[in-house]
């Protein structure tokens, strides 16, 4: 684990957790809100066989410093990179989930001859996006507390029932020490401004869309995938917002394939 250097209208590094040999390819994971990199418990495990695998908070959230107002996506997407520049080498596979789903298609625009390919999940295209400022009322109302319940949205209804899901709230909220409201507020106002036509248009590597059906952004995620020159999109039954929680075994094979099909050397 470590820091890395600051970026614009961030107070500070991002914290990151690191898995895998020092040598091998990168894979960075973004998280959604509201959890943290440790949504990525299964992936950093399994993947860290193959490749040097990297999980970030973002600002405000786990263990990163907070964010200024005005916070910029670019700002998310360099602060990111930084993280990448310091603890790996090569061209790196870049995944991210709901608002880390953005955050990777910035990175990709700020570095597109360095990135490999992207899988984004829960994620889709609305040419308006109401969902930031229903957020930022949630926030604004009930303060850091608000993740609790946010987070078990995130999941399916019939996971978030169980004792696993709510272990996953739990966990997550247990960090609200660190977390910083403002700042978690900064980044969905940053994410409510509209998409630029250069986002999905221009986006050539190739990308993997993971959609759970049960995903209040899986009607959109058929949009995302007609806006990309170089896409596929895989539903998984039954699974949320964060399906990469809920069925990793479903989530991980999709990427093992899909990474297989553009060369990297991984298990049939």
């Amino acid at each position: 684990m470590g820091a890395a250097d600051e970026a614009n209208r961030i107070d500070g590094p991002l914290y990151y957790e690191v898995m895998g040999p020092v040598d091998a390819p990168p894979m960075l994971f973004v998280h959604p809100n509201p959890m943290d990199n440790a949504c990525w418990i299964y992936q950093m495990a399994h993947f860290s066989t193959w490749y040097r695998c990297i999980a970030v908070d973002l600002p405000g959230y786990g263990r990163s410093p907070s964010a200024q107002q005005g916070l910029t996506m670019t700002d998310l997407a360099e602060a990111c990179w930084d993280v990448v520049d310091q603890v790996s080498h090569g061209s790196p596979v870049l995944i991210g989930c709901s608002v880390g789903s953005y955050v990777v298609q910035h990175m990709y625009h700020r570095r597109p001859a360095k990135t490999d390919s992207l899988v984004l999940c829960g994620a889709g295209w609305r040419p308006v996006k109401g969902f930031p400022a229903k957020r930022i009322a949630g926030y604004r109302e009930h303060g850091i507390s608000y993740r609790h319940d946010y987070t078990l949205e995130d999941f399916s209804v019939a996971y978030r029932g169980t004792p696993m899901a709510e272990w996953f709230a739990t966990l997550f909220t247990e960090r609200n020490n660190t977390a910083d409201v403002e700042s978690i507020i900064a980044t969905f106002q940053a994410l409510s401004e509209p998409d630029p036509d250069w986002l999905q248009r221009d986006l050539k590597a190739p990308v993997l869309i993971l959609t759970g059906t049960e995903d209040g952004t899986h009607p959109a995620s058929g949009a995302l995938l007609d806006r990309l020159p170089n896409a596929e999109l895989v539903a998984i039954s039954g699974a949320g917002h964060a399906c990469q929680l809920e069925q990793p075994w479903v989530f991980d094979a999709e990427v093992i394939r899909f990474l297989r099909s553009h060369g990297h050397l991984l298990p049939a």
